[in-house]
């Protein structure tokens, strides 16, 4: 008798994905395809780049009009999209194309919703709460880390709340993804560290977000799914890739091979988290980027071994498939298993990320405060292997304070 449970997969992705060297070239023919009249949202950096001014001389060549916001605001501020919104509304975009890093792509998602269905940002918080399709989106990012050019993800900075909040549905995947290398070439170091920790952590918490009973209807009722066998591919390319080239990006920018590698360990990663979900990480550093000012994937890195370190007693096995992954030995699944987490531990530390929320910024009289509206994020906290709630937050929230894995291996 096979006692082998069945198999489920799933995953939600762009209808067409171009990665490679120069692709950025392609931006033209894509979008005269699908638009006339294009809206291009990036910021100030971006917009003043060489690369840039390529890809709007290739869209006029194309016959697409073309309007520049320039504006995006690192967390998008929902100030900042609510400008957006004003500058384009007469100019009536039917594509919206993305073009930067996560905020600025995030954007993209949030204007495109917002021009086809109206109403406040607010009305979309949550999972599932934009009624339809929206204007056609394409994105294409100069970092290698947040994924968002292949997610149904967007987060902003609600500041009467104090929160950062998600909007997540399936209309807000990217058509077109285009993940050109050559455009990262020019990010700095720290920003290369902590955007490739990002996409470790996203491959990381996707390969081990807890998996939901196998259901027809698992899709229809969850923008997250849960562990599955077609995320699982993509969490290990993620993971072999950020191991072999993270730091080689990081210590040498202009290594171009590392860049590719890096940047497909993120778009990788955004195709596993985009349909697994991501859990505790991602749930505390909502509260302490908010506090900290510090940027996302600066927290999720810092965070991310503690997590581990809480979850090893409900995903050791997967912890060990990864140390396997890197070529991490150990006599048995338990040492394997705290290998990897060791591994991920000291990579961050090679590359510069914190290792404590104290050297990340964190006051000592903030630890209850994150711990506490952690629990906020339902739709991570719901994902996380190991059952959550306010004292077991509490407990991983000191840890990490106190830069004290240690303390976590009886918790």
């Amino acid at each position: 008798m096979n006692d082998t449970p069945p198999m489920f997969g799933a995953l939600r992705l762009p209808r067409s994905i171009l990665f490679g060297r120069g692709q950025r070239a392609a931006l033209g023919s894509t979008t005269a395809r699908v638009g006339r009249r294009a809206l291009l949202c990036t910021d100030e950096r971006q917009a003043a780049q060489p690369e840039f001014a390529a890809m709007l001389a290739d869209l006029a060549a194309h016959g697409v009009e073309t309007h520049v916001f320039d504006g995006t605001i690192p967390d998008l501020p929902l100030q900042s999209i609510d400008t957006c919104i004003e500058q384009v509304h007469t100019f009536a975009p039917d594509v919206v194309i993305g073009v930067g890093g996560g905020s600025s792509i995030d954007l993209a998602k949030v204007v495109a919703v917002l021009l086809t269905h109206g109403g406040s940002v607010r009305d979309y918080y949550g999972e599932f709460a934009v009624p339809g399709p929206v204007i056609p989106l394409i994105a294409i990012p100069t970092t290698s880390g947040t994924g968002s050019e292949v997610t149904p993800v967007a987060v902003v900075a609600d500041e009467e709340r104090g929160a950062k909040v998600g909007i997540a549905s399936p209309h807000l995947i990217p058509q077109v993804a285009i993940c050109d290398p050559e455009l990262t070439v020019t990010c700095p170091p720290a920003l290369t560290a902590f955007s490739g920790s990002d996409a470790l952590t996203h491959a990381v918490e996707a390969f081990t977000t807890l998996a939901r009973p196998i259901d027809p209807l698992l899709t229809e009722e969850h923008v997250f799914v849960g562990k599955n066998v077609l995320s699982d591919h993509m969490a290990k390319l993620a993971v072999t890739n950020v191991f072999t080239y993270l730091e080689r990006a990081y210590r040498d920018g202009s290594d171009i091979e590392a860049r590719e590698g890096i940047m497909l360990a993120s778009l990788a990663a955004g195709c596993a988290f985009g349909t697994a979900g991501t859990a505790a990480a991602h749930a505390l550093q909502y509260p302490v980027g908010n506090l900290t000012h510090t940027a996302h994937g600066l927290g999720v890195a810092t965070l991310l071994p503690f997590v581990m370190q809480f979850n090893r007693p409900a995903c050791a096995p997967a912890f060990a498939e990864l140390a396997e992954l890197i070529g991490l030995t150990g006599e048995d699944e338990a040492a394997r298993s705290q290998a990897f987490i060791d591994a991920v531990a000291d990579l961050f530390a090679r590359i510069d990320i914190p290792l404590s929320l104290e050297a990340l910024g964190l006051r000592a009289d903030q630890q209850d405060f994150v711990a506490e509206h952690s629990l906020d994020a339902a739709r991570l906290i719901k994902n996380n292997p190991r059952p959550l709630d306010l004292p077991a937050m509490t407990t991983i929230t000191r840890a990490a304070f106190a830069g004290d894995r240690a303390s976590l291996v009886a918790a």
